[in-house]
């Protein structure tokens, strides 16, 4: 039973679930019972929970929530702790945390481990901390731990626009390394720069295996973080350095790949990948504490930051994920109760 749950607090709620699996019509605002935080958990009053891909997968039923966890959407949200679980010390009471869910985000009110929040900086509003969790955790995990990236050495970002590759221009370029992106809208890529990028390329006319070359006299980039599969794949090989890195977060043109090992062998070149949301409970503690350390100073003094594209009522999830599957998105959705 928790240590501390206000009286003041409703039984139920109005939140977002996909009734049946489908396009965004199926979302649909549904009563839930307010949750009760458990041991290490805190109850959090959403001010704001960002809008992410996977996401649409589960709405799609692509992906599907673990064992016990609500159907309720959302895997990121900053809030105020209303109520602490079993040994949660109450001191915690009002403090506004960022917080990696496992699901039920999109609610008044949902339920977070304290060990895979993160506090939000003074400065930081209501809604950049709500489009942050998902992206700090993956950018930190993946360009960071997975890719190795290190001052002075160069990635190239596809998805530059998206709310993951936004974030990892700012993070990449606070931390000393340059940054090649990839857009496909030619009009972006001064907004682009303007946020880190040291070039920004149009994908539609441009050749970025070329522009990656270029860039780095010949020598190639360290790591690649990519968001589309498919043929970019043997692209980004050519495009690497001696020793470098691949990350894949997703496959937007396709999981299915033909590589060239001699490639791989000839440059040394290695592959990872990985998703968040099956991580162990120890990980993601473990990630928090990472960040904590690592990141949050740099959110504190402004060196990162998250794009916001637009804030919606909670009730337009819908349009919501309309818009992201649309394309036409730079940077994060956030969704208010």
């Amino acid at each position: 039973m928790p240590t501390d749950m206000p009286e003041r607090l409703p039984a139920t709620m109005q939140a977002i679930i996909a009734r049946e699996p489908g396009d965004a019509t199926v979302l649909a605002l549904a009563e839930r019972p307010v949750p009760a935080p458990g041991a290490g958990q805190v109850l959090l009053r959403v001010l704001a929970a960002g809008v992410n891909r996977p996401d649409i997968m589960q709405r799609e039923g692509k992906a599907s929530p673990a064992p016990g966890v609500t159907d309720i959407l959302g895997l990121e949200a900053c809030g105020e702790v209303v109520a602490c679980g079993a040994g949660v010390p109450a001191a915690w009471m009002g403090q506004r945390l960022m917080a990696l869910l496992p699901g039920g985000g999109y609610a008044p009110w949902c339920v977070a481990t304290l060990a895979h929040c993160l506090p939000v900086p003074d400065g930081i509003s209501h809604d950049a901390a709500g489009a942050l969790p998902e992206g700090l955790f993956t950018v930190w995990h993946n360009l960071f731990e997975l890719g190795g990236l290190q001052m002075g050495q160069t990635a190239l970002i596809h998805g530059g626009a998206g709310g993951i590759g936004s974030l990892a221009i700012s993070m990449a370029k606070a931390t000393g390394a340059s940054v090649i992106t990839t857009v496909g809208q030619p009009e972006r890529r001064t907004a682009l720069v303007d946020m880190g990028a040291d070039l920004a390329l149009c994908y539609r006319n441009e050749d970025f295996v070329q522009g990656c070359l270029d860039f780095t006299q010949g020598r190639g980039v360290d790591v690649v973080l990519d968001m589309v599969g498919g043929d970019y794949i043997r692209r980004n090989l050519q495009a690497m350095a001696f020793g470098g890195r691949h990350i894949s977060l997703s496959f937007m043109q396709g999981s299915a790949v033909t590589l060239e090992l001699l490639t791989l062998m000839q440059k040394q070149l290695s592959l990872h990948s990985s998703t968040m949301r099956p991580q162990s409970h120890e990980e993601k503690a473990r990630m928090a504490r990472a960040i904590t350390t690592h990141v949050l100073p740099l959110l504190a003094k402004g060196a990162v930051r998250p794009r916001v594209h637009t804030i919606l009522p909670l009730a337009q999830a819908g349009a919501a994920h309309t818009l992201l599957e649309n394309g036409e998105v730079f940077g994060k959705i956030v969704l208010r109760p």
